[in-house]
């Protein structure tokens, strides 16, 4: 009889296998693009990025890194020469918002905010490509952008 109980244990033991074993997610989803911004992890922040913006001739060069008070990033702007205007440089700060946007404040002096960005996460891009709204703080007009991270192999 006692050996019968342990059978039926053991047999009990094996059935029950796979609901105490933790599942490992298939390759393809450990390596799936994110959906939003807030399946993106900070980090992916971090680095060089192209801004472009509409009706402007130039991109621009985005430097992010992370924050050195709070979870988000800070950077810098760097707009290039066009005519015969010199590059300007303004600073960034900002982060992803509770509704999985990049929200950016741009300051001219570090002080003053002079240009506020929200931008989306494009799905079909891999956590590469946010798209939104430029607004100027001192006259409130917009211009869409894009923010572009290139392709470190020139690819």
């Amino acid at each position: 009889m006692k050996r019968a109980w342990i059978v039926s244990l053991a047999w009990a033991c094996l059935a029950c296998g796979p609901v105490f074993t933790q599942d490992k997610p298939p390759a393809a989803a450990a390596t799936a693009c994110p959906a939003s911004a807030l399946d993106l992890p900070l980090e992916a922040l971090f680095g060089t990025w192209e801004a472009r913006f509409e009706g402007l001739p130039s991109s621009a060069t985005v430097r992010l890194e992370k924050h050195p008070d709070y979870a988000g990033v800070r950077g810098t702007i760097t707009r290039g020469v066009s005519g015969d205007t010199a590059a300007s440089i303004a600073q960034l700060a900002g982060d992803i918002d509770q509704d999985g946007y990049l929200s950016l404040d741009e300051s001219m002096d570090g002080h003053a905010i002079s240009g506020v960005w929200l931008g989306e996460l494009q799905a079909d891009a891999c956590g590469k490509v946010f798209k939104g709204v430029w607004r100027n703080a001192a006259d409130d007009s917009t211009r869409p952008f894009v923010l572009t991270r290139p392709n470190p192999t020139g690819k």
